[in-house]
């Protein structure tokens, strides 16, 4: 998959870790279960552990640049 570098950093700017979502203005951008799975290639037995933990900010993004082919700079 191709990513372009400047696109995924105006989105990164938009990542709240104080909330661990995306907002824009007022709205929230929270995956839905579906969409974690998608995301994340994984069962919904694996996605339910996603929601019945707190999300660890790092990880998530670390997981994000990877699948997206990207590397921290």
């Amino acid at each position: 998959m191709k990513v372009d570098k400047s696109l995924f950093q105006a989105l990164a700017q938009f990542w709240n870790p104080a909330y661990s979502c995306f907002t824009f203005g007022n709205v929230n951008l929270v995956p839905t279960i579906k969409e974690y799975m998608a995301l994340l290639r994984c069962s919904k037995i694996l996605v339910d552990k996603v929601y019945s933990k707190a999300v660890n900010t790092p990880t998530f993004l670390k997981r994000l640049m990877n699948i997206t082919g990207m590397s921290e700079q």
